[in-house]
């Protein structure tokens, strides 16, 4: 089976681009809703989480307060690299389980911090960047809500450039027009790894 690893940053696209793969029926595995499954309630994580920052991060319930996580990582490098070495090896150990389980001609595996984290190279047999310009990440980060203009470019700034994403790039996704534009490429991209899956086999 290949595996093809999703990536970009922040208001890229990531989401409609799995959204139009899943529509023909390609499976995706998000590592984003893995760690969201990891710092539920009881989730696997939250006692090592509660170990390295105390309970200034939880709710008075025992449920993560993402909103104060989040701030403490947009503000201390440290912290963030903390969080990572917590979550990020239960993310990958979650993958690999998940991949194991499927049986189709190629899967999505989609890891914002692909670039970022580099322990996903052996996994993966390509990567799929998701591209766009930086206004236009801040625009759609803003659209979406949750995030003030202030977060969103910090948070950009601790991310891998555009440039570091498109150089681990095999292929490309030009993400700054609309839906037509994106369904089309991702059709044409279906079918070059469908392509692709059988000579593998």
């Amino acid at each position: 089976m290949l595996k093809i690893g999703l990536t970009g940053g922040l208001g890229s696209g990531k989401t409609a681009v799995t959204q139009e793969f899943s529509r023909l029926g390609v499976p995706a595995i998000d590592t984003d809703d893995i760690s969201r499954e990891l710092t539920a309630v009881n989730g696997p994580a939250l006692p090592d989480i509660r170990a390295s920052f105390g309970d200034s991060v939880f709710n008075a319930d025992g449920t993560l307060n993402r909103h104060k996580l989040r701030s403490k990582i947009l503000e201390d490098d440290s912290a963030r690299r903390i969080l990572e070495s917590i979550l990020h090896p239960m993310i990958q150990h979650e993958v690999g389980q998940r991949i194991s389980r499927l049986d189709e001609a190629y899967v999505l595996v989609v890891i914002p911090l692909l670039v970022e984290l580099g322990s996903y190279d052996e996994m993966l047999d390509r990567v799929l960047v998701v591209d766009c310009s930086e206004e236009t990440q801040v625009k759609r980060a803003l659209a979406r809500g949750g995030w003030t203009e202030s977060e969103i470019r910090t948070m950009l700034a601790k991310q891998a450039t555009r440039q570091a994403r498109l150089a681990r790039a095999d292929d490309i996704i030009h993400n700054e027009g609309g839906l037509d534009d994106l369904s089309a490429q991702v059709a044409s991209l279906n079918e070059k790894y469908k392509r692709m899956a059988r000579q593998v086999l």
